[in-house]
């Protein structure tokens, strides 16, 4: 945002790139459909302001049915967010490409290797591990479209001893998630001006026997190093001495544009040549490329529906 310069000096984006967000157009159809929803014309926007909360927020699923999937669902972020409105926020964040603005800005960028395990977890057949082979194919022919052969293909092979519901929220992982943070970090990494840098937390917790896995939002303890209030770390075997770790170098990163520190091992700038990626677990270590198959499917099935 051009208002915001001078503002940030660093940034880092946890499990949450945008690569798009919504367009005015889109913006403006689904606020028609929420006036709509709750009885107004389209002139009587100030009324919105006696609503109740209730009543706007059941509003919402309905109105984003009317107006229909986004043309890119698997890169827009939110019905209901920021606008690419020409002034405010005049591009979007990563596309095509990321914007000159942030030339300035080191960038750090990455996720939590079982992000949908969080979302999956009111999911009886996931979280009990029930979900049958033609159940996955179904939730993932509504992700994956024509792709869908491939990604069942692709996560069998990598996780052949895993069940259905493991796979699945692997797969919904890598398209809800990981390809955003990718595709976000490849394109500010392309224009080769300030550094970026890119990390998978794989830290599994222990809690409710391991269901949640390494579960969206777990990274907020380690990096305030508060590992004893979060339900799913406290006590944990190792999740003291990585918090350290973790958030010895976000503090880094903060103060010197770099997250190298005594804690951790010498962490590259990305490249889409190397694609270094710090793992971020018991044993924190720089691999070249994690999951590529994956990232090369997932990149395929964004391209198609782009």
């Amino acid at each position: 945002m051009p208002a915001a310069r001078g503002l940030f000096h660093r940034a880092i984006i946890q499990s949450g790139a945008a690569i798009r967000v919504s367009t005015r157009e889109r913006a403006n159809a689904l606020a028609e459909a929420v006036l709509k929803e709750v009885g107004l014309r389209p002139g009587e926007c100030e009324r919105l302001k006696t609503v109740p909360a209730e009543r706007l927020l059941a509003a919402i699923a309905p109105a984003s049915r009317a107006v229909g999937r986004s043309r890119w669902p698997l890169l827009d972020r939110y019905d209901f967010g920021p606008v690419v409105d020409g002034s405010d926020l005049p591009q979007q964040p990563a596309d095509p490409a990321a914007p000159a603005i942030s030339d300035d800005i080191p960038l750090m960028v990455g996720g939590i290797r079982e992000e949908s395990a969080f979302f999956l977890a009111d999911d009886d057949a996931v979280w009990n591990g029930s979900l049958t082979e033609t159940e996955l194919r179904e939730r993932l022919t509504a992700v994956a479209g024509s792709e869908t052969d491939a990604v069942l293909a692709a996560h069998r092979s990598v996780m052949p001893q895993a069940s259905p519901a493991d796979r699945l929220i692997a797969a919904l992982t890598g398209s809800n998630f990981w390809i955003r943070a990718v595709l976000l970090t490849e394109r500010y990494a392309a224009r080769r001006r300030a550094p970026v840098y890119m990390y998978s937390l794989d830290w599994q917790s222990p809690a409710h026997d391991g269901r949640l896995k390494a579960h969206h939002a777990m990274d907020l303890p380690f990096v305030f190093d508060n590992t004893d209030v979060a339900d799913t770390t406290s006590g944990a075997p190792g999740a003291h001495d990585l918090a350290a770790r973790i958030s010895a170098t976000w503090i880094s990163f903060a103060r010197n544009g770099t997250p190298d520190n005594p804690a951790i091992p010498s962490w590259p700038v990305y490249s889409t040549e190397e694609r270094a990626t710090l793992i971020l677990d018991t044993d924190c270590h720089v691999t070249q490329d994690p999951g590529r198959d994956a990232r090369l499917l997932w990149s395929r099935v964004v391209t198609q529906q782009s």
